[in-house]
């Protein structure tokens, strides 16, 4: 486990794009989500505006996880001020059933702990709820969303 950075892009895009894929049909051809998300990845690992903690086995990444901090406005209480938003987890199927996911995981809520971190927030898949439960989450009551439908 270590934190990525910006010459891990290539690999990390192609596993954003196993993720994606594997959950719905994908409407962009490949090469050139490759490309787009390459560069995207490349630009936010230079300057910290994301994080990313990655598995690796025999030098190639097997699985990935990012964060970004969400700075709340300032608060008068005895409160931390940061949410941090867990996103795009994923581990390699081969790779899955070792533990792997888990040490990633625990890797970011330990660096939350030593962050001004209040909550760590995430939309979980079905396939992951056991693991986020077995590390501490929980369904909250108090948390709206709203998809919001393009005006197009």
């Amino acid at each position: 486990m270590r934190l990525a950075n910006a010459s891990d892009a290539p690999a990390l895009a192609v596993l954003r794009y196993a993720l994606r894929s594997s959950t719905g049909v994908a409407t962009e051809p490949e090469t050139e989500f490759l490309r787009r998300c390459t560069a995207w990845m490349e630009d936010r690992l230079k300057t910290d505006a994301w994080l990313c903690w990655v598995a690796e086995e025999d030098e190639q990444l097997i699985g990935a996880v990012w964060l970004q901090l969400v700075e709340k406005i300032p608060n008068p209480r005895s409160e931390a001020e940061h949410h941090a938003y867990l996103t795009n987890f994923y581990v390699d199927e081969r790779a899955r059933g070792r533990g792997i996911g888990s040490q990633l995981l625990r890797a970011v809520i330990a660096w939350c702990q030593t962050r001004d971190v209040h909550a760590v927030i995430l939309w979980p898949t079905e396939r992951s709820r056991t693991l986020y439960e077995r590390n501490g989450f929980a369904v909250r009551e108090d948390l709206l969303e709203l998809i919001v439908e393009s005006a197009r």
